[in-house]
């Protein structure tokens, strides 16, 4: 039994990450013992390669703006753990999260015993949202698939809605090497008769995920074919654009989210929520353009001071850093730009420092303490920037990189949303 909120965390951390055999027969195991909370909410699975949070974010800001109480279970976290399992916003208290883990823990401990062997990490912290949520008696649950969605462990829901962001390449040693193979593990989420919506743009992509809701007989629903938007302007206040599907045409709707991107994200959730009518919910339009609005999700192109302007964005893939590449020149290509950069060595650091290369004028090159992290001097050595410097400790590189700088122009941090969960404590 853990005793407080500390070695809560200590047991789950302790867990393994991955397993060789995937698969849902730990999942399945687990919440026969737990009198299956996955059937007692009602969920929106959410799988991607990118987007997923922010979708999450403004879905989450739609519902609400009707009423609704809403669970969000998202990873990783930005600030604290307790974010990943949340309601309303409101991350879950260290106490009921310890008293979650006394729960599931001689669960875990007995599973262990069994020919299936003990469950990961992220099982363990899946199964503890599902008991969380059941038990708050919500009205929707957003769920965030980990990793690919076949074989993830978020994959024991039987939700009323599914929707697949965008398929990219990440993960590519689990998931596989082509957009047609990750597609495939990303279908995997998509359930008999439940929605579906995505805003996958390769048509390979978009083949693969039409014919498994085919096969389905699941309804499909394509950003670009069903549903649409116009991107009217990128201001200082963020991203103005049109929605409108066979139903309705919106008035100018403003995502203080910045990034074409964005407005993607932001149209998932508004087919969601018109989907979501279909099903039974009622709705008003008039409060989409309130919630759109008020929708924010830490280090996405999160701005945390203001003289020199500072830029948290934690795109860590190839199509995430293209989308950042972007952002910046539609927003600041006035600015000289200083980066700031770590990351992980799984990730294609060199085409991701290349496409950054397009707008930066100088860069820093750092590490931090995470399993997998680069040193600063492999990082230099892969940087194409000419003027690029190695400081191993990030706090120093923060301050460094700050104190060369002049009022009007941009430190872009960026390169690991784990990272960013570091270097956004230093300027809280």
């Amino acid at each position: 039994m853990v005793k407080n909120y500390q070695d809560a965390l200590q047991w789950i951390h302790q867990r393994e990450k991955f397993k060789i055999k995937p698969g849902l027969a730990r999942m399945t195991w687990m919440m026969e013992r737990l009198n299956h909370p996955e059937e007692r909410i009602q969920a929106v699975h959410i799988a991607g390669t990118n987007g997923k949070g922010s979708t999450v974010s403004f879905l989450r800001e739609l519902l609400q703006a009707h009423g609704l109480s809403v669970g969000t279970f998202t990873s990783p976290y930005i600030v604290r753990f307790n974010e990943r399992i949340s309601v309303n916003g409101e991350p879950v208290e260290d106490g009921d999260l310890a008293d979650l883990v006394n729960r599931i823990k001689p669960v875990a401990e007995e599973l262990a015993d069994t020919p299936l062997g003990a469950p990961t990490e992220f099982e363990v912290i899946t199964a503890m949202s599902l008991v969380y949520f059941a038990e708050k008696e919500l009205d929707v649950v957003i769920y965030e698939a980990g990793l690919g969605g076949l074989y993830d462990s978020t994959n024991i829901l039987s939700p009323i809605l599914t929707i697949i962001t965008n398929i990219g390449k990440d993960h590519m040693n689990i998931l596989g090497s082509t957009y047609a193979q990750i597609a495939r593990e990303k279908a995997g989420i998509i359930k008999p008769g439940i929605p579906v919506i995505t805003a996958a743009k390769q048509e390979e992509s978009i083949q693969i995920i039409r014919e498994k809701a085919a096969q389905e007989k699941s309804d499909f629903y394509i950003n670009g074919e069903d549903f649409h938007t116009v991107h009217l302007e990128s201001s200082d206040e963020g991203e103005v654009f049109e929605f409108h599907n066979d139903r309705f045409i919106s008035k100018p709707l403003l995502s203080r989210m910045m990034g074409a991107h964005q407005v993607d994200n932001a149209a998932l959730a508004i087919q969601a929520m018109e989907v979501l009518q279909g099903l039974g919910y009622s709705f008003e339009r008039e409060y989409y353009r309130s919630a759109i609005r008020a929708t924010h999700w830490p280090a996405r192109f999160e701005k945390v001071q203001e003289e020199p302007l500072v830029i948290l964005d934690g795109a860590h893939n190839e199509e995430g850093t293209r989308a950042l590449v972007e952002t910046v020149k539609e927003h600041y290509s006035n600015k000289r730009v200083t980066l700031l950069y770590s990351a992980l060595e799984d990730k294609p650091v060199q085409a991701m420092l290349t496409m950054l290369s397009e707008v930066v004028d100088c860069a820093f090159m750092t590490s931090f303490n995470f399993p997998r992290a680069l040193s600063a001097e492999q990082l230099q050595q892969l940087s194409p920037v000419k003027r690029t410097e190695a400081i191993d400790s990030y706090q120093e590189a923060v301050s460094t990189s700050l104190s060369q700088m002049e009022d009007d122009e941009l430190l872009l941090v960026t390169g690991s949303l784990y990272f960013l969960s570091e270097i956004r404590k230093i300027f809280e």
